[in-house]
């Protein structure tokens, strides 16, 4: 289990990352989101130990990360991070012999994952040769290549297509299945419903809500119900205990508590034959909106998205 309690993290005067702490478990896929400037990318530095916190921990099952604890994590930055005139399959064998295997074990390794993602048949092209999708796909392998115990990966489903984010999460659902705690953020809300274990939301660097998709899901749900009849619910609009938020004939969507919702559903079935009645959920998107909705950005909003201290700035694209 990957753990962070109390991070903070300040750039100057400017307090990025207040009180930052959440879990990710392993065998679990938990995506990180949140609005631009809100801290994703400077809490995964802080994790990967690219750049340090002002206070708080990052554990792994309970013991500090180390430089050689992290050297088990693989990453995938926002930016492209490739050498723009090497083969990809060259690429990832070399980023594999890296790590410790041997120039056979580390050749095997950039195969499967280009089968896997959907890259062999580009594996002798320059990455500069391909499209800002398979950019991506080759971004991810390289990621994977040294086969880490650990995932973090920042909005690895930018620039694909339907079919390739399949490819992708099927890739990540193989990991998590093994164990690997992953984590990753992404602004494609409905990627990270249909995903994720559990889901971490952070605005303005204080993490606002944190935990398994389905109970966030049930904890930010209003007392709000839909039915739909055979008969015309008119009669709806006169019920004590109801507001109505949704009329159309035999379809209305009300707010109620438990009780009053059950005794809807009676007097509905005493008038016509119900087809469908239950409660209403929000979905990630509104969740994520209720959460924000009163964030405002400032000039300096994104202090941790644009601002590049020097002991973050990778090693250029060659």
């Amino acid at each position: 289990m990957l753990q962070l309690e109390g991070v903070h993290r300040s750039f100057g005067d400017r307090l990025v990352l207040d009180d930052v702490g959440f879990t990710v478990q392993r065998g679990r896929l938990t995506g990180f989101v949140g609005g631009n400037g809100a801290g994703k990318t400077t809490t995964m530095r802080i994790v990967l130990g690219v750049l340090a916190a002002d206070s708080g921990t990052v554990t792994l099952d309970g013991a500090p990360l180390g430089d050689e604890g992290r050297r088990r994590f693989g990453y995938m930055p926002e930016e492209r991070g490739l050498y723009p005139k090497m083969r990809v399959r060259e690429q990832l064998a070399y980023l594999a012999r890296l790590h410790g295997y041997d120039r056979g074990a580390a050749a095997a390794r950039a195969d499967d994952l280009l089968e896997r993602l959907g890259l062999a048949q580009r594996a002798n092209d320059a990455v500069e040769e391909l499209s800002l999708g398979n950019q991506q796909r080759a971004q991810i392998a390289a990621a994977l290549v040294h086969d880490p115990e650990v995932l973090i990966l920042d909005e690895p489903f930018s620039g694909l297509d339907p079919m390739a984010v399949d490819v992708v999460v099927g890739v990540l659902a193989e990991r998590a299945a093994r164990g690997v705690p992953v984590l990753f953020s992404s602004h494609q809300l409905d990627v990270v419903e249909r995903l994720c274990d559990d889901v971490v939301v952070i605005a303005e660097g204080r993490i606002r809500a944190a935990g398994p998709r389905e109970q966030l899901r049930d904890q930010f749900a209003e007392p709000r119900y839909e039915i739909t009849s055979a008969g015309d619910m008119g009669w709806l609009r006169s019920e004590p205990d109801v507001s109505v938020v949704a009329f159309d004939g035999g379809y209305a969507l009300f707010d109620a508590d438990a009780a009053t919702a059950q005794r809807v559903l009676r007097t509905a079935l005493d008038h016509a034959d119900v087809s469908a009645f239950g409660p209403v959920r929000p979905t990630l998107a509104e969740i994520f909106r209720d959460i924000v909705r009163d964030e405002v950005p400032s000039e300096q909003d994104t202090a941790d998205e644009r601002t590049r201290p020097a002991d973050l700035e990778k090693e250029p694209v060659r």
